[in-house]
């Protein structure tokens, strides 16, 4: 498909077809009301989201290039291939949780994750909005240059920040304690990335270097 515009959307559905047959079979059932709320969460904050990075063709060109395949260095081939897997583990174990009923996750701690995935997906837009350098992929364009302002004077990784919230928020969106063991592995799996992409940016994007030495956080302030 080569209407970035038509990929982007395609793939906004393609994925939501898939995390709802992921959370609903895994469930067992469709009465899963954590499962369907944040479903409506995922979708409305998603579309919103989508609607922004269609209006810049920068971003779009890069946003629409993603998974292993699409990776230039083998490192990261073999990174978000591995990473992946708990990535979808962290949409199948709940609804496990919800079938077998190992979790007792609180109505308003359901919510709250709900409050954390839109959070989140506003994290995303305010790095859209800083920087339209922001690939799915580890590379560096001719005429990239260093994003040291927003989100960016306060981490170095602000996108995974955003992934590691969502995460987390999926997890008590769906009602599942288990399910933070599967966000947990995510995480590590974005620290290897970014850890690996930091090396990368280091050597190949000029300046770099002397923002690491300004910006100390990697992905949480004060922890990171």
């Amino acid at each position: 498909m080569k209407d970035p515009d038509a990929k982007m959307w395609s793939g906004l559905v393609a994925a939501f077809v898939l995390i709802a047959l992921a959370i609903f079979l895994s469930a067992g059932t469709l009465n899963y009301w954590q499962g369907w709320l944040y479903m409506v969460v995922g979708v409305v904050s998603s579309v919103l989201l989508t609607m922004n990075i269609v209006k810049n063709p920068a971003l779009l060109e890069r946003r629409t290039k993603i998974g292993p395949a699409s990776e230039e260095r083998p490192v990261q081939k073999v990174i978000v291939a591995f990473a992946g897997i708990p990535a979808i583990g962290a949409f199948i174990v709940p609804g496990l949780d919800r079938r077998f009923g190992w979790s007792g996750v609180p109505p308003w701690l359901s919510i709250f994750g709900d409050v954390l995935i839109i959070v989140s997906i506003w994290m995303v837009y305010r790095v859209f909005k800083e920087n339209s350098f922001g690939s799915s992929t580890v590379e560096v364009s001719s005429e990239q240059k260093v994003v040291s302002t927003g989100p960016y004077s306060v981490v170095r990784n602000p996108m995974y920040s955003s992934a590691a919230v969502y995460f987390v928020g999926l997890s008590l969106a769906l009602g599942s304690y288990w399910g933070l063991v599967a966000a947990f592995l995510t995480i590590l799996g974005l620290v290897w990335r970014l850890l690996d992409e930091e090396r990368f940016l280091s050597e190949s994007l000029p300046g770099y270097k002397e923002y690491c030495s300004k910006v100390r956080w990697h992905l949480v302030p004060g922890i990171f």
